[in-house]
């Protein structure tokens, strides 16, 4: 149990990157996410479980610790890949995203069906019922089947919106997301790249999935000539290589001067609301 918690956590071991200047984003997911950790790090965490063993006396079981290492890092990385956060899978030799775009980063019902198979398991125990891992193994069945499930209606869905902006006038190569939205599977929100704005937009199963633009969107505002200072800047720099739907809008309290920079995943049209958003500011000229 221990080395499984360990090796499904493991892949996270980025996080102690918020310990340095590095800029978060834009290294996450990356290094000990790509297929080269994929490999290492199950062996890595192996190697150190034997070692623990033998100081303490234990019994060997090597294979059962491989294995169980393979299954703890690869659950990680494949449930990263499903949300609209997104995963660079082939680091170091690319440091493209790859989106799933089938759940929400905090889905609550993963967290029900497995917390809840699980919490019936202990019950079970502490009652002396036989089979007791039977409700855990269920919450776990269930939740590989809610993950087909929201991978396969959101593929179903983008074909909607696609169909949908075709018809609009816009070209098949246009880019869009369409992302679960939190606690209603049978929602979802939609970014369109048109031009310089990017559009809101929703889908909703009815039960067939039904796209509808929200009318209302906002200005990428990255060509602003004023903030091409700041977005030169290293940590700005590091952000545009990690954001998906980047966006600049100006500080109305001191205008040219400083912006927000955000991605439109994870804020609305003004800018300065989201976890993602940054401040950049123009360095005044020296005389």
């Amino acid at each position: 149990m221990g080395v499984l918690m360990i090796a499904a956590n493991l892949p996270d071991v980025d996080v102690a990157v918020s310990l340095t200047d590095t800029l978060p984003v834009s290294f996450r997911r990356g290094w000990t996410h790509g297929v080269v950790a994929q490999l290492l790090l199950p062996v890595l965490l192996t190697l150190a479980t034997g070692w623990w063993a033998r100081r303490r006396g234990q019994p060997m079981a090597w294979r059962d610790w491989l294995l169980l290492s393979v299954a703890g890092v690869y659950s990680h990385v494949g449930l990263d890949y499903l949300n609209s956060y997104g995963i660079r899978l082939l680091m170091p030799f690319s440091s493209r995203w790859f989106y799933g775009d089938a759940l929400y980063i905090v889905d609550p019902w993963m967290y029900l069906l497995l917390g809840g198979g699980l919490w019936w398991s202990f019950r079970r125990e502490r009652a002396g019922h036989p089979q007791v891992l039977r409700p855990a193994q269920a919450g776990l069945a269930l939740a590989f089947v809610y993950c087909l499930a929201m991978w396969g209606s959101n593929l179903w869905a983008r074909q909607d919106v696609l169909r949908g902006l075709v018809r609009a006038g816009f070209p098949e190569t246009t880019t869009f997301m369409v992302t679960p939205v939190v606690v209603n599977p049978f929602r979802r929100e939609v970014v369109i790249a048109q031009g310089d704005r990017y559009e809101k937009g929703v889908v909703q199963f009815e039960p067939q999935p039904r796209f509808r633009p929200a009318g209302f969107g906002v200005d990428i505002g990255l060509q602003r000539p004023e903030a091409a200072p700041a977005l030169s800047t290293p940590t700005a720099r590091a952000f545009l290589s990690w954001s998906r739907f980047p966006f600049l809008v100006p500080d109305p309290e001191a205008p040219g001067q400083r912006f927000f920079l955000n991605d439109y995943r994870y804020s609305d049209s003004g800018g300065r609301v989201g976890w993602a958003g940054m401040q950049v500011t123009v360095d005044a000229p020296r005389r």
